[in-house]
């Protein structure tokens, strides 16, 4: 993996089975740690409204928009059904210590 890597946070602000909201460059992204300590980064803005998925809830590597309850796979930015039809980008993401970053 190649890329600008930028730290997002510490591994410990992020719950398990949750999400965090991380804003860089004018750009909103969704960080989410797994049950099983693993992390994903995906665009943070719902393809359909705009809404912060940080603000959705998160359950089984899905990510639910709080607005419409459109749903993303936040592993692979898949979108789930409608209302949401356009898939979320995501990025790289990797630890170092006890520390989250990702790429752009």
């Amino acid at each position: 993996m190649s890329g600008n890597w930028i730290e997002v946070c510490g591994k410990d602000e992020i719950d398990e089975e949750d999400v965090i909201r991380f804003d860089h460059g004018g750009r909103t992204f969704a960080v989410y740690r797994s049950p099983d300590d693993e992390f994903f980064a995906t665009d943070g803005l719902c393809t359909h409204e705009h809404i912060h998925l940080a603000d959705g809830l998160v359950m089984d590597e899905i990510i639910e928009c709080p607005k419409h309850n459109g749903r993303f796979n936040y592993r692979t930015g898949e979108a789930k059904g409608a209302p949401v039809c356009v898939n979320l980008k995501t990025y790289p993401v990797k630890v170092e210590g006890d520390t989250v970053f990702i790429s752009l």
